[in-house]
């Protein structure tokens, strides 16, 4: 097997950031904010130098992808608005990234823009993960504070109740999926039967063995019906069996902690105070292996698109499922329940969506190997409240927009933003 295919991953994180240089017409401030809650996070705000303090602000974060210098900021710029790059507490590492959590940075990051630059107008740029994360804070920033979730999937508190949360005025949606849980719903390979040997499987359930159906990359697949129903649900049961495991951890952790708040506590033997305590403060982390087992990925009929064969992290998911990366590979319990579990996360589409009542515009790339139009985008679609709810295909366009062939850099970021620039103009003139 060639070296190539032992390596069949890749991550186009580069497209992500800025394709043109901004100097010219545009200038940078670092931001170090401090949260509710005492965490310190950093970010970019941009401001066009024709017009250095904008009445409207857009701003983009997600979950743990660096979105400081996204590639949406130079033609937002140029037509006179101010950009946030708001990096959160899990900036480049998901491993304890509880989504309760980011909404207190994100609100650090609005409450800025309104009291220390005098924005009128915040405006959502939600890509990819960034979308669920905007309209999770939508819906809690939206509640009465005595109506906010109080405490996590995993049962932790969280002050969302004392923090100050402004809504955003309008949100901008692309290449959106329904919630990093709902996508590991559809990625995590039912056949593993043991958390702890992801080697040993059913056959039956995998999507990978010609028995099932599946052709050699890069022809295309098609399953049987009843394949797939018993898939999915065996997907699903996979998630609930981690979900129990992290509770049990939880529970565990929990146990110590009740132990050290006992009244007698500090005058117990030593070696039962010394065990009291590791019990309490042991903070495990589960390994969820073989994630990238999308039927998606090998069978274009179940949601027809023009993507091509694979996922967005490469172009030879059955390789790539053994591989270290890949969706929600190493979590702790808490952020396993609040993140990558598509049962118990509230970071999920169908959940919030139904807060948005602001004007709200969903681009979707035709060719993104991960959003599906019918699974994804519609449904988001579906789901979101608004009355001024707008769509806006580009057929053509991959999931961060690259250019194609001999196009310059910047060519796909401008062919969408000469859409989405009217459409935000029209609502929310800067």
């Amino acid at each position: 097997m060639s070296s190539r295919l032992l390596c069949a991953t890749y991550w186009r994180a580069s497209w992500i950031r800025f394709r043109e240089p901004v100097a010219a017409f545009a200038q940078c401030q670092p931001l170090l904010l401090d949260s509710h809650d005492g965490v310190q996070v950093r970010g970019l705000h941009w401001t066009p130098r024709s017009n250095p303090r904008p009445r409207v602000a857009v701003i983009a974060a997600h979950p743990r992808v660096d979105f400081s210098q996204h590639y949406a900021f130079p033609a937002l710029l140029r037509a006179g608005y101010a950009c946030v790059g708001a990096n959160l507490r899990s900036i480049n590492n998901d491993l304890n990234c509880v989504h309760e959590q980011l909404l207190i940075d994100l609100a650090a990051y609005v409450c800025w823009l309104r009291d220390a630059c005098g924005v009128q107008q915040v405006v959502w740029l939600g890509n990819s993960g960034g979308a669920t994360l905007g309209c999770f804070y939508q819906q809690q920033a939206k509640a009465r504070p005595s109506d906010r979730l109080r405490r996590t999937p995993a049962g932790r508190p969280v002050p969302l109740a004392d923090v100050v949360m402004p809504p955003f005025d309008a949100m901008m949606i692309t290449a959106a999926h329904t919630g990093q849980g709902l996508v590991l719903n559809e990625t995590i390979d039912p056949s593993v039967v043991d958390e702890h040997n992801p080697m040993l499987t059913d056959p039956s359930l995998d999507m990978y063995d010609p028995a099932n159906g599946f052709r050699p990359a890069p022809q295309w697949t098609q399953y049987d019906a009843g394949f797939l129903r018993r898939y999915r649900q065996k997907q699903l049961e996979r998630v609930a069996r981690i979900d129990a495991l992290a509770h049990a951890l939880i529970a565990e952790r929990s146990r110590g902690e009740s132990l050290c708040d006992w009244p007698g506590f500090e005058q117990a033997p030593l070696p039962l105070q010394r065990a009291a305590i590791a019990q309490a403060t042991f903070t495990p982390v589960i390994a969820t292996y073989r994630t990238m087992a999308n039927p998606h990925y090998v069978d274009i009929g179940i949601d027809p698109s023009g993507r091509g064969y694979g996922s967005l992290l490469s172009d030879r998911p059955d390789i790539m499922n053994f591989q270290l990366l890949g969706f929600g590979r190493l979590q702790t319990p808490d952020a396993w329940l609040s993140t990558w579990s598509g049962l118990s996360s509230n970071a999920s589409m169908a959940k919030t969506a139904p807060a948005v009542t602001e004007p709200v515009v969903v681009v979707h790339a035709g060719r993104d190997l991960d959003v599906y139009p019918r699974t994804h985008t519609q449904t988001i679609i579906d789901a979101l409240a608004s009355s001024d709810k707008s769509l806006l295909e580009f057929p053509r366009r991959l999931h961060y927009f690259e250019p194609e062939g001999d196009e310059p850099p910047n060519a796909g970021a401008l062919e969408q933003m000469n859409q989405l620039l009217p459409w935000l103009q029209e609502r929310c003139p800067p």
